[in-house]
């Protein structure tokens, strides 16, 4: 399927990626995980793209949006980029241009926050995402960075063993919660 090829494109890249083929849950799982990027088809179940794309915007959450989908008329277009959406890919595409548009969102998401953020003596970078205690860098494998990350946008509040597993390595994963700890 399309999904799971994108979601292993994504996790060999680093990102924690999660998938749903009904509309509702996506909403709901936004609603109450946010996400730092959404990819929404139009064509869902349940629940279309446009509305969890409105709900998500009415919700005043504002991480960006990648509507990906069949659709290609131009109205269908501007009806997806006017309720929320910051782009708009239709298939059959190149998982490179994908790519691209991900990283150049990401980048424009990175630049409305604070470039650096500290925690006590630990300094972030997220435009290099590099991390340091004083001024000594700590040196993270891609896990790991990908973990502190999540922790670091969850900062305050309280997350479960299965949430971050959910996040680090996708819903439903077969994972031990001994790989968590």
């Amino acid at each position: 399927m399309l999904a799971e090829g994108i979601e292993k494109v994504l996790l060999d890249e680093g990102h924690s990626v999660d998938y749903f083929f009904d509309g509702g849950i996506a909403d709901a799982h936004l609603r109450h995980e946010g996400a730092d990027l959404a990819i929404i088809d139009i064509n869902l179940p349940t629940l279309d793209g446009i509305s969890i794309i409105k709900n998500t915007r009415k919700r005043k959450q504002h991480f960006p949006i990648i509507i990906l989908t069949a659709r290609s008329v131009t109205s269908d277009r501007v009806k997806g980029l006017d309720a929320g959406a910051d782009d708009y890919l239709v298939k059959p595409f190149k998982m490179a241009e994908l790519d691209a548009r991900i990283r150049a969102l990401s980048r424009r998401n990175i630049n409305l926050l604070s470039e650096t953020e500290s925690i006590g003596d630990l300094n972030y970078n997220r435009a290099s995402r590099r991390l340091y205690l004083g001024s000594q860098e700590i040196e993270l494998n891609r896990r790991e960075l990908t973990l502190f990350e999540i922790l670091l946008h969850k900062k305050g509040q309280y997350i479960s063993k299965s949430s971050l597993a959910d996040t680090q390595y996708g819903i439903g994963s077969d994972i031990s919660m001994n790989a968590v700890e």
